[in-house]
């Protein structure tokens, strides 16, 4: 269903994310993600002159090599398009995300490691898609593997939203162990 009508509008702005996972050849994961910012007018920019309308202000890139159990082995970041000259100087500071797992506590254990001057927004604010997208790249393998047991601890997505609610028609269908609805 999409969204009501609007009255006239002009765009200004746009931004996209792209988020992709990768099986690699080795039995590691790559995520990536590609960030791009545009504007629908032209931009003043002392370091790169007029920008074009659908120039990107922003055009970052942001790779996780991660093992099953989600834990990061590497890390690279990428600027390709920023609106100051030094935006990339940053990137090799991403490294410090080797080591983390991405599971509960990784915003904090991120944030306390590229947070303010030691990181860059955009590329720190990609850290949570690109979590999800390892997150949905891994598991669905991991579930074809483990089926659900009554002595395992409950999926970490279970009464995350409306739709994998313990009591709804989407855990009684693929996780009926966990499924506390009427039968």
């Amino acid at each position: 269903m999409p969204l009501p009508p609007v009255v006239d509008r002009v765009p200004l702005h746009r931004r996209v994310i792209d988020c992709r996972g990768y099986r690699r050849a080795d039995g590691r994961f790559d995520v990536e993600a590609h960030l791009v910012d545009t504007k629908h007018y032209t931009v003043a920019n002392r370091w790169r002159g007029p920008l074009a309308p659908a120039t990107p202000i922003h055009d970052m890139y942001l790779r996780l090599t991660i093992d099953p159990d989600l834990t990061i082995h590497d890390a690279a970041a990428s600027t390709d398009g920023s609106p100051y000259a030094v935006c990339g100087d940053i990137t090799p500071a991403f490294a410090a995300l080797k080591g983390l797992k991405i599971g509960p506590g990784f915003t904090r254990a991120v944030r306390q490691r590229l947070g303010g001057v030691h990181g860059c927004t955009h590329l720190v604010e990609l850290l949570g898609p690109l979590a999800t997208t390892a997150l949905q790249t891994i598991l669905p393998l991991r579930r074809r593997h483990i089926p659900d047991e009554p002595d395992r601890q409950p999926p970490r997505h279970l009464d995350t939203c409306h739709a994998l609610r313990r009591d709804g028609p989407v855990v009684r269908e693929h996780h009926p162990a966990w499924y506390t609805g009427k039968p």
